[in-house]
């Protein structure tokens, strides 16, 4: 599997490149760019599934989401 996903926003903006580091049928960890900027709630585009996806916790560049 690939380790690289997308963070959907909305309809409107451009997705947003992430890594995967972990991953999981209850949640995920990514590495983001700017990940202070995201929102508590998005969709997350990993190996063509798209989850909806909650912001759990921030460390510098990793999220925690939980599906």
């Amino acid at each position: 599997m690939s380790r690289t996903a997308k963070i959907i926003l909305d309809a409107k903006s451009a997705p947003i490149d992430c890594g995967v580091i972990d991953y999981s049928a209850g949640g995920a960890c990514l590495d983001v760019f700017n990940a202070a900027a995201l929102p508590r709630r998005f969709e997350l585009l990993y190996a063509g599934t798209r989850k909806k996806c909650r912001a759990v916790w921030t460390a510098g560049r990793r999220v925690g989401v939980s599906f």
